[in-house]
């Protein structure tokens, strides 16, 4: 069997893997939106105990190798009396480390919206809390997005790290045909041109969705909150 067949042959069980890889990304994404935007409020908006400890918890997570965040989630947590399947440990361990560089995307995304408009929102009765999600937030998505996408890129790829805990991805699929097929380099690099097509298709979405949302004249004007 030439390398073609046997990348032909084995594409079935690739793009299984590649399913489960999507559907990590997907779920560590939506905890780091999830988490990340109130950690951003809490950033511009919260007293000096709240940013001190969304402080530390950001230095913690993106300092920590997400390796090393993945294995304290998956042996930690039983000490508590809690087991995580390793699917779920390794969505939890991606899931908080993005969060922590996705609140800084929308911290900044948050400060370039102007602040006369956070002051006009207030004038009419609104809340702070109210200003912030129905005025603010909204712009801030827009502009979040570019930032956004290179941080969903850089979390698809990191699921590649939960082959770890035994969840079955892509790169955990590659290794099984590898086992069998005794041939790394064509494996592999049938791997890296999922991960490609992936990565590349991800972005050309995020972008799309960047130029639906554009608002034609909107400006940026950053501004301390």
């Amino acid at each position: 069997m030439n390398n073609l067949q046997l990348i032909w042959s084995s594409l079935p069980n690739l793009l299984g893997g590649a399913l489960v890889t999507i559907k990590l990304t997907a779920a560590s994404l939506a905890i780091g939106i999830v988490l990340g935007i109130p950690l951003a409020f809490g950033q511009i908006y919260g007293n000096r105990l709240i940013k001190g400890f969304i402080s530390i918890y950001e230095r913690l997570f993106r300092s920590i190798p997400l390796l090393v965040i993945l294995f304290l989630v998956f042996y930690g947590f039983p000490y508590a009396g809690i087991r995580l399947p390793d699917f779920l440990a390794a969505v939890l361990g991606i899931g908080l480390r993005s969060a922590a560089y996705q609140s800084q995307i929308y911290r900044g995304a948050i400060q370039s919206v102007s602040n006369t408009q956070m002051k006009a929102a207030l004038s009419m009765g609104m809340t702070k809390l109210q200003s912030f999600f129905h005025v603010i937030l909204p712009q801030a998505i827009r502009f979040a997005i570019p930032s956004f996408s290179n941080e969903a890129a850089i979390v698809l790829k990191d699921t590649s790290l939960a082959y770890a805990l035994g969840v079955i991805e892509l790169l955990r699929q590659g290794y099984y045909v590898i086992a069998t097929s005794y041939e790394p380099m064509a494996i592999f690099l049938a791997v890296a041109a999922i991960y490609l097509v992936m990565t590349v298709s991800l972005n050309m979405v995020l972008t799309r969705i960047e130029n639906k949302l554009k608002i034609p004249g909107i400006g940026i004007e950053g501004s301390s909150q």
